[in-house]
């Protein structure tokens, strides 16, 4: 195993008794971190003594006990593996041991054990220079293994239990981290020298101030929730709302240029985050960009809705919403044919309106621009932890009282995907270190979250994610059995290579089921950064190949990587199939005359806000 370079009289951040420490005012910023402290246990209490909130343990606790509980049941059922996991473990901490005293006594050592790479938590140098900070981390990553290992060798378990194993033994392990504890996180300790514990009391105060924000729950700020303001500084390329129902705003945006493609685009996001993603700042706006590439473009904006959109199912999103848009964008710009774009779920909702499209023998469509969307979900990744019988019932009875899905249920399922990146690094930061978040616009949006109603929510994931009916053909919309093969439009259907949310893997398989030409191209980053990648910037990468067929690691293998952006490779793939121009379309010609400017009013509708009427 490599040498971990170690400077025992490293200076600077690796040190811990240069900073001055004032005793006195370390008392007072004690007392006035335990008023703080006071003040979150009312912020949290107050809502559940009004009824506003739950006592309750959450019930993905309860799923995540009884799942951990049955890989113990598997150990124990044959005492002789006990004693040999026990004795793994206890060789293991004896190494380190070992190791750390002939460490301090002067012997030059390999580490027993060693973050992996690009393991931010452990950046600090003092987990290397400080033998007792070492001895913490090594501690915990070799606990972490053996903990990972009892899960991979449980015999008696099912795939769906130990996938739902796994992803809990993770969290566990996450969250059991030493950098998230105040005795054992250098950067903390010196924090608090420092700052003789004024780092505690912003810390606490930030807490009061996110759980009340909550409601009575933590919500984890990302970023700074006053640096941003949709319409100020997000989602500001020119356009009006030309068209509403209630379940959507289309809007449609002033052109750039004064030719434009003679077909036009119709964007379709997910409705369980809005639209925004695609039109951030300018120089970061991927709808900006088309716009200037000469394409005339249309977003469907997704209202916010509460209780009294409960029942809106699945296919009333379908025809109130895409086919809707569609309506109009042929009124509108007088053209039989449309591109369209789906992002994420929005992407998955385009699939099913297209196979129901297909068999209404509805040929407006001309081609089809998949973002990171799944329409086989056999290889979903971690979001199928949550999505089981017992799960989805629970779910679904508490989506009956009030109508709907909070969203701030959906963004806690996506932030403990990825926990050691959108948790805890928000926690120590936030609560220990007391420092306020860098503002940051991707953030921003990610915590603007939207509910999602029962009836739609409850199709989605169980003919979804639950039974994957879509590509069985068993999807039923409307009275009509869906099949993905009689959509035989040209296909862009982009992935991203490390994406939590529509795996790679996930989207190359679904690219098989379409019945027309299918150019999968993968991007790198992940969910959103890999989508949102302006050719400007010459960030990350993409991959082309042959067209999806067999096996997706012979695929990435024979893979021709290119530098930058996948923006341009899209663009030239539209041009292909659309190179006639007309005059520029400005919005509000005709019979629809614009309700306001763009970005509309669905879209400023926060989750804790009240319904627009």
């Amino acid at each position: 195993m490599a040498s971990a370079k170690r400077d025992e009289n490293a200076p600077g951040e690796g040190q811990m008794d240069a900073p001055k420490f004032d005793p006195e005012e370390f008392a007072r910023n004690l007392i006035e971190m335990i008023e703080h402290g006071g003040k979150a246990l009312s912020a949290y209490i107050e809502p559940r003594e009004r009824g506003d909130a739950s006592l309750a343990f959450p019930q993905e606790i309860a799923d995540m006990s009884k799942t951990l509980a049955k890989v113990a049941e598997d150990w124990l059922s044959d005492p002789q593996r006990v004693v040999e996991a026990n004795s793994e473990l206890i060789s293991g901490y004896l190494d380190i041991w070992s190791n750390a005293v002939r460490r301090i006594a002067g012997e030059e050592t390999d580490p027993v054990m060693e973050p992996a790479r690009g393991d931010k938590r452990f950046e600090d140098p003092a987990w290397t220079s400080n033998p007792f900070f070492d001895l913490c981390m090594q501690s915990y990553l070799h606990t972490a293994r053996w903990a990972h290992n009892l899960v991979r060798d449980a015999e008696d378990m099912d795939d769906h239990t130990r996938h739902k194993a796994e992803f809990y033994m993770k969290q566990v392990v996450n969250a059991l981290a030493p950098t998230n504890f105040f005795l054992t996180n250098p950067a903390i300790l010196r924090e608090t020298v420092e700052t003789s514990g004024e780092n505690l009391v912003k810390g606490m105060q930030m807490l009061a101030e996110d759980i009340a924000a909550g409601q009575g729950d933590l919500r984890i700020r990302q970023t700074d929730p006053e640096a941003f303001e949709v319409g100020e500084n997000l989602a500001l390329t020119p356009g009006k709302v030309i068209y509403q129902n209630d379940l959507m705003q289309l809007i449609q945006y002033a052109p750039a240029t004064e030719e434009v493609s003679k077909v036009p685009l119709l964007i379709v996001p997910p409705w369980i985050n809005k639209f925004y993603i695609l039109d951030l700042r300018p120089g970061k706006s991927f709808i900006e960009w088309c716009v200037a590439e000469g394409l005339t473009v249309f977003v469907v904006s997704w209202v916010n809705p509460d209780e009294r959109l409960a029942r809106k199912s699945f296919a009333d999103y379908m025809q109130d919403g895409i086919i809707a848009a569609l309506d109009v964008v042929e009124k509108v710009t007088g053209e039989d044919n449309t591109h369209l774009m789906g992002y994420c779920v929005g992407g998955t909702l385009l699939g099913v309106t297209l196979a129901y499209l297909a068999q209404m023998a509805d040929t407006r469509p001309t081609s089809a621009t998949f973002l990171t969307t799944q329409v086989d979900f056999t290889h979903a990744g971690d979001l199928k932890v949550f999505v089981d019988e017992e799960q989805l019932s629970a779910l679904e009875a508490e989506m009956e009282k009030r109508g709907y899905l909070e969203g701030k249920k959906m963004a806690s399922a996506f932030n403990l995907l990825r926990s050691n990146d959108l948790i805890w690094p928000y926690v120590v930061n936030n609560y220990m270190l007391g420092k306020a978040p860098f503002p940051f616009d991707l953030l921003y949006w990610n915590s603007d979250a939207t509910r999602m109603p029962a009836a739609n929510h409850s199709f989605y994931l169980r003919n979804c994610y639950l039974e994957n009916k879509l590509t069985r053909g068993e999807m039923v919309i409307n009275g009509k059995t869906l099949d993905l093969k009689k959509v035989a439009l040209p296909v862009y259907n982009l992935a991203t290579r490390e994406d939590h949310i529509a795996p790679a893997k996930s989207v190359f398989t679904g690219s098989k089921h379409f019945g027309g030409p299918v150019r999968y191209v993968m991007a790198g980053s992940g969910h959103i950064a890999g989508v949102i990648n302006p050719p400007a910037r010459n960030k990350y990468m993409y991959w082309t190949g042959r067209k999806p067929s067999g096996e997706y690691e012979t695929w990435v293998k024979n893979a021709k990587e290119h530098p930058g952006s996948w923006w341009p490779d899209w663009r030239a793939w539209l041009k292909k199939l659309d190179k006639e121009t007309v005059p520029a379309r400005k919005p509000g010609k005709g019979r629809f005359k614009p309700i306001e400017d763009a970005p509309g009013s669905y879209v400023k509708v926060r989750s804790d806000d009240v319904f627009p009427g």
